[in-house]
Formats: structure tokens, C-alpha cells, sequence
């Protein structure tokens, strides 16, 4: 039974080049502000039509940029669920949306965790990469945050971008630490197809040997800062872990919503339509769906489960799927035995192992 939500808010403003999206940026998202009420309101009949009635655990706002939505409209969609007395309810928030009044108000509406598109303090490099932001407008933002009352913040870090050095990713990091919150999630730059990068691939880029470099500088900066690295990509001080991302990477149920979003509900993983005209003329409808086998269910949750630094629990493995893990994929857990280790539950990635996750996983797959 679902218990989580993901809420896509397709709209940006563009970046400042351009009306085009950040360089790197592959996400489904239109600069067509003009139409986020319509959207808003197929949204709302998307919901009422395939949302259960379950009480969520977490609804998180994706994008795009959820910032761009006003709160009276907000509040429709947050009102369409009922929620347990302790939901953890994100928005993401780009830095130029972040004024005070705006935050209060999202606060007030019961949102009580941000995640703020920062990606580097570095003022050269956000108007490289295409973002409104400058570094000033991050620490504006996380202090009206708090002002306003919120005190589960998470800050975004990208590494490997173009011209980047090791010792910017050091400077960014002390800004990061200065600022006193509760949550990182740092990406390696991947220059993915549907970007303006992928069609324009960008010079200057710190070469695999420098941005594992960057990693390492990462994990051992901000894991001495008192954060824990929970799973690849994320750190978060004790308590502050995300509900829902990690509902993702224990391959637990949940719903979709909006257009492009995915879901996984009573065995079946599916997508919204990717046109945002599509979508508001049927919003109802799936663009795709798929019953999961119990191979696949087995080795989504291997696929998931290791990203988490915990890695995966074989005894729940055999209670889900009747299988015998370390019998049934001996031969990879051998042939990669330098890159993972036994843990009290079953195994986990070691450092080597979660850089190299991305070509390990796939001798899972039979």
C-alpha cells in the first residue's frame, strides 16, 4: 500500500542565457508559466481520480520548479491528502524564489522540509551553467528558511562541471558547513542526452581521475562534519535522512502525479505523458504501464537496495522472494568480492564499490 507521493511540477523560468533550461538540465519541464494554473487543475483531477485515499508518510514537490506555484494552488494539491500527523512534505526551491514571505507562507501551509537548488557557490560557475542564482541568494534564502521556521533544509552540490577545480569543491564545501543545515545531496555531472550539453557538449571538463578526486574530497569533508552518507549521493545529520527518497531505495509502493511523473503502485511501475498538452487533455491516463514480474521486483530491489550505504538485507530478500542470496549470486559476489562487505544484514558497497556501482549492478540482472 502506497504511502508516499511525488508531485512533478513541470515549469521553469528558463535560464539566464536564454529561455532555454540550465545546460545540464534533462529534466521534462517547459517555460510556459502561463499555463501552471490549467496544469495545476488537470493535476487535481489526476488525483482525485487515482489516488486511493491512503494516508501518505511523504509528498514531495518535484521538478521544474515547485516555486513557481503559488500557494493558494499548492494548498489545493496538499488538501487533496490526508497525511499522518508526522509527514515529511518537501519542496524543492530554486534560490530566486526564496523570499521570506514566500517561505513563511510554505511553511504555513505545512510543508516543512525544503530542498534548495543551490549547486555551487561559485558565482562564475552558476552563470556557466545557466542558473538565475548567485551564491548570495543561497545564504539569503537558507537564513529566511529558518526564520520562517524550518529546520529540515537540504542544500544541492553539483561536482565535475566544466573549469571546475579541487580547490573550489573545497571552498563550496566550507560555505555548505557554514551554513548550518541538515541535509546534502551532491551529483556528479552527467551529461545526459535532451540536455543543451548533450546536444553542445561543454570544454573543460575535470577528467574521471579528477572528479573521483572530488568524491573522495566530498565524502571525507562532510562525513567529519558530523553527517552520515546514507546513501550514494546523499549526507544527513542523525534524524534528517529523507522519508521519501529513501522510500524509493527500499523499493516500497508509491504514486505518481503530473506529467512525466513515474509510480509504482500494486505491482505495477508507470508513466505520466511526457507532453505537458497530452497530459492536461487526459491527465487520467497512463502513458505507460508494466506488471513487474518477481524477477524484476527482485532485482529492482537489489538495484535500489545497494545504493544505500546500509546495502541490502539478505534475510528480507528471502522472506520477499524465497531465495537464498548468497547462493543464488555467488559467482558476482566472488568475482567483485573487493568491492563489497559483509555487514551484520547481508552485504553493502564499500567506497570502491559505490563508484564503480554502476558497472557492478548489471551482473545481477540474469
Amino acid at each position: 500500500m502506497p504511502k508516499a507521493c511525488y508531485v512533478h511540477i513541470p515549469f521553469c523560468k528558463g535560464n539566464l542565457k536564454s529561455n532555454g533550461k540550465c545546460y545540464y538540465c534533462s529534466f521534462i519541464s517547459y517555460n510556459k508559466p502561463e499555463l501552471i494554473t490549467g496544469y495545476i487543475y488537470s493535476l487535481l483531477k489526476e488525483i482525485g481520480e487515482n489516488y486511493k485515499g491512503e494516508k501518505l508518510e511523504t509528498l514531495y514537490f518535484g521538478g521544474g520548479t515547485p516555486s513557481l506555484v503559488s500557494i493558494e494552488l499548492l494548498s489545493k494539491v496538499i488538501n487533496k491528502f490526508p497525511l499522518s500527523n508526522n509527514a515529511e512534505i518537501t519542496i524543492e526551491i530554486n534560490p530566486e524564489d526564496g523570499n521570506l514571505n514566500y517561505i513563511k507562507q510554505l511553511h504555513n501551509i505545512g510543508i516543512n522540509r525544503l530542498s534548495i537548488g543551490s549547486q555551487t557557490f561559485d558565482d562564475k560557475l552558476l552563470h556557466l551553467i545557466g542558473r538565475r542564482h548567485n551564491s548570495a541568494k543561497i545564504i539569503e534564502t537558507v537564513k529566511n528558511a529558518k526564520s520562517a521556521g524550518f529546520n529540515n533544509i537540504s542544500l544541492d552540490l553539483i561536482y565535475g562541471l566544466p573549469t571546475q577545480t579541487i580547490s573550489g569543491i573545497k571552498k563550496d564545501l566550507n560555505k555548505f558547513l557554514e551554513l548550518d543545515i541538515q541535509h546534502i545531496s551532491t551529483y556528479g555531472l552527467k551529461i545526459e542526452g535532451g540536455s543543451y550539453w548533450g546536444n553542445n557538449p561543454p570544454q573543460n571538463l575535470p577528467d574521471d581521475d579528477i572528479q573521483a578526486d572530488m568524491f573522495e574530497l566530498i565524502n571525507n569533508t562532510i562525513s567529519h562534519a558530523g553527517f552520515k552518507r546514507y546513501e550514494v549521493s546523499n549526507f544527513a545529520k542523525k534524524g534528517y535522512e529523507s522519508r521519501h527518497n529513501l522510500m524509493y531505495w527500499n523499493n516500497e509502493e508509491y504514486y505518481g502525479f503530473g506529467v512525466s511523473a513515474h509510480g509504482y503502485v500494486d505491482g505495477i511501475r508507470y508513466s505520466n505523458y511526457e507532453s505537458l498538452e497530452k497530459y492536461m487533455e487526459t491527465p487520467t491516463n497512463h502513458e505507460y504501464g508494466k506488471f513487474l514480474t518477481d524477477l524484476e521486483k527482485l532485482e529492482e530491489e537489489i538495484f535500489l537496495g545497494f545504493r544505500k550505504t546500509e546495502g541490502l538485507n539478505i534475510s528480507k530478500i528471502k522472506d520477499k522472494y524465497n531465495i537464498d542470496f548468497e547462493k543464488k549470486y555467488q559467482k558476482v559476489l566472488d568475482k567483485y568480492s573487493d568491492f563489497f562487505v559483509k555487514t551484520q544484514q547481508g552485504y553493502a558497497f564499500n567506497e570502491r564499490g559505490m563508484m564503480l556501482s554502476n558497472e557492478i549492478l548489471p551482473e545481477f540482472i540474469e
